[in-house]
């Protein structure tokens, strides 16, 4: 079965079209700039080498339409026709209470998705874009959507609810859902793979450490907490985003600034994280740079950003009652060799010890913990798109 899987964001769309018989992926690439002057499709091709398409794209049908066209087209296609695709998986981020697994789309589920919209006003809007895009272009072709939130829906009320009043959970279902959760499910699987031990019988941690970062508590398959609350806003200090925050800071910045909401959710949202701290950059290679450099403010934000992970950690093996696996993944979890070794410098008290040598890798599967670590700390490389392909084909299936 070939399955197309669709990324849509507001201003772009990341595909990649996969062979689920062989694991091969057959096509990737995305389109950046919807909407805007300037718009283009770059795609990779099977050598690695990569290709870049200009072209008007003024909005998710076209762009969706454009990349079908280069799948099938002589220069650079893959298939001969649009009917080889039996499927195309979308990635959703929110879910809201609605949806706890991923679902085979229809008219209820497309209105379940549109009612969740307040919950993911800069994120659902163009998800759903991509499914009615698809609907229209190729209205046989069976569709599934797989939820961002959905993996965390098995947390204990107790830990997704806010000490705010009930009657506002109630009326506007306010509480912590938690993002990530198809990587979270994707790499702790994997892990236990690849060690050849018992999903269901073990204590992960993992880490999903990019520009948007959180952690994951997962107990016997099943997540029982996750740093990213009812937005991605909360938890770890991220690259433009605040993390944690006393929600006093908001109204106070409100009353000293003059500004109001939409002003405070721009700052904590773009401009704050690593980029604010530092201000220079919120991409962590050229943090690394500047901390290299001695410039007092990035190095304040890495060491923000590294204990707030780490006091994640610590905080997750105690509900979890120890630690098993412990999983480093996303753009910085897996590259940076630093970072991991930084979080788990002080970890030993808790069996957590990483072997320096072995840490030295970036971009691979590995064990990266020292022979006589109680934990096992792994890096596995996150494949969000397999893990939508792959629900989208037992859906099917």
């Amino acid at each position: 079965m070939k399955i197309l899987v669709l990324n849509c964001g507001s201003s772009s769309i990341k595909y990649k079209l996969l062979d689920m018989a062989s694991h091969a992926v057959l096509a990737q690439g995305g389109i950046e700039k919807i909407g805007l002057t300037g718009s283009f499709l770059k795609l990779t091709l099977p050598n690695g080498d990569k290709v870049v398409l200009e072209g008007e794209i003024l909005e998710h049908q076209t762009g969706i339409e454009y990349i079908l066209g280069v799948i099938t087209s002589k220069k650079y296609g893959c298939i001969q026709s649009l009917t080889e695709i039996d499927a195309v998986g979308h990635r959703v981020v929110h879910g809201g209470e609605k949806f706890n697994s991923s679902v085979v789309i229809n008219e209820e589920v497309i209105q379940k998705i549109i009612e969740c919209i307040d919950l993911a006003p800069l994120h659902n809007p163009p998800n759903l874009n991509g499914i009615l895009a698809v609907k229209a272009l190729m209205p046989e072709t069976p569709q599934v959507a797989v939820f961002d939130t959905a993996f965390h829906q098995t947390m204990p009320d107790y830990a997704y609810m806010y000490g705010l009043p009930y009657s506002l959970y109630e009326k506007y279902a306010i509480r912590r859902y938690g993002f990530h959760g198809t990587s979270h499910r994707y790499v702790s699987k994997r892990a236990c793979e690849f060690l050849g031990v018992c999903y269901e019988n073990q204590r992960i941690i993992t880490c999903h450490i990019g520009n948007g970062a959180s952690v994951a508590a997962i107990r016997n398959g099943i997540s029982i907490d996750t740093s990213m609350g009812m937005t991605p806003v909360e938890g770890l200090l991220m690259g433009t985003r605040s993390g944690d925050i006393d929600a006093g800071v908001l109204t106070y910045i409100m009353e000293k600034e003059n500004v109001g909401f939409q002003a405070v959710s721009t700052i904590v949202n773009k401009y704050s994280g690593v980029l604010g701290v530092s201000g220079v950059s919120s991409d962590m290679r050229e943090l690394e740079v500047a901390v290299k450099e001695k410039n007092r403010r990035a190095i304040l934000a890495l060491n923000i950003y590294n204990y707030k992970i780490k006091k994640y950690i610590g905080a997750y093996a105690a509900i979890l009652g120890g630690v098993d696996i412990l999983v480093f993944t996303g753009g910085v979890g897996e590259n940076q060799t630093a970072t991991r070794k930084i979080v788990c410098e002080g970890l030993e008290f808790m069996g957590i010890k990483i072997d320096d040598e072995a840490n030295k890798i970036r971009g691979e599967e590995a064990l990266i913990s020292a022979s006589d670590s109680l934990t096992k700390t792994l890096v596995i490389p996150t494949d969000e798109e397999f893990m939508i392909a792959l629900d989208t084909l037992n859906l099917l299936n």
